[in-house]
């Protein structure tokens, strides 16, 4: 048996512009951190000939093609397994739909399961390219690129998306005291709502692609908030840092009126008047989780607490996509 592991992930600073729509004409840049919350995949070889299931649901087939997970179908073939043997389990410690970029860890996971499985090496890189390669190209998701590249790498990382497809992975550069600072004072609250990134992100795709000059001014300014959070966090100022993610959270929010809803308004107006900095909500939006940069820590989880949204606490994971269990 095989198990692999892949975190989920926090974005810092200029979201949005990891889709191709965006960085193959303008160029991309985001920092992004992975927490350690895992997705967790176990590939093993059963006694009976087939492919066997266990997610949400489950399935028993006897051909690769016949696998109605998406994901793990294109995964399997590319694999080009002549008699398929297989038996997949998935397991994850935070819902998926709640922003966290559950779809590129898992997709990262099960490829590092299944090439473990055949004892083969895979490097972070080459597995970030190849989850893009399932889920972009072989799916037609209309998704960016950071889940998968953060989840392979780890660690709290800026990323660039050049023009011609390439990415390039470079650590923050971050001292210990500013790393402590956020992993006490950067807090997640889940709303309750769930979504598809897909369907948030399928109308910036498209807006983008057609040149739309209210979307490409938004991303641009997205992507300098980017670059300045990247500065704010390498001087020590995880305060401006704070205030910057509100500024994003303002830009983001205009991009589509499915970006938030009243309620979602209503919890983060609350916390930035009680201990809060700035915030935002995690991931492509309209749902997930909340994440705040908090002055009085104490006060804002009080506040959060008695509004009914519950903490998740979270460290940073610098390990990435790892096999556990061989």
């Amino acid at each position: 048996m095989i198990i692999a592991r892949s975190p989920l992930r926090i974005t810092l600073g200029g979201g949005g512009t990891d889709l191709p729509s965006y960085y193959l004409e303008h160029e991309g840049f985001l920092v992004a951190a992975a927490i350690d919350k895992y997705v967790y995949v176990t590939v093993m070889r059963p006694f009976t000939e087939g492919v066997y299931l266990k997610y949400s649901q489950l399935e028993h087939v006897d051909k690769v093609m016949d696998v109605k997970h998406p994901i793990i179908r294109e995964a399997l073939l590319m694999q080009d397994l002549k008699t398929p043997q297989t038996e997949i389990t998935t397991l994850a410690d935070i819902p998926a739909g709640t922003g966290l970029g559950s779809s590129g860890s898992f997709t990262t996971a099960l490829l590092k399961a299944l090439y473990a499985h055949r004892r083969k090496l895979i490097h972070p890189q080459e597995l970030a390219e190849l989850a893009c390669h399932i889920e972009i190209d072989r799916l037609g998701e209309p998704i960016g690129k950071q889940d998968q590249y953060i989840s392979a790498y780890g660690g709290i990382t800026c990323f660039t998306f050049h023009k011609d497809n390439r990415v390039t992975a470079e650590p923050l550069k971050l001292d210990t005291d500013t790393m402590y600072d956020l992993e006490d004072n950067l807090l997640l609250f889940f709303t309750g709502f769930a979504r598809s990134a897909g369907t948030i992100l399928k109308d910036q795709h498209t807006r983008s692609q057609k040149n739309d000059e209210e979307m490409l001014r938004n991303l641009h300014y997205v992507k300098e908030l980017g670059y300045r959070s990247r500065k704010a966090l390498e001087s020590g100022n995880a305060t401006l840092f704070g205030e910057l993610m509100h500024e994003h959270w303002e830009h983001k929010k205009r991009r589509s009126g499915n970006m938030s809803n009243p309620q979602i308004d209503e919890w983060y107006e609350l916390g930035v008047r009680n201990g809060a900095v700035g915030g935002k909500l995690v991931g492509a939006g309209g749902g997930g989780f909340l994440m705040f940069y908090a002055h009085d820590r104490n006060k804002l989880l009080h506040t959060m607490a008695k509004a009914g949204l519950e903490e998740v606490r979270f460290r940073f994971d610098f390990e990435g996509t790892k096999v556990v269990l061989s």
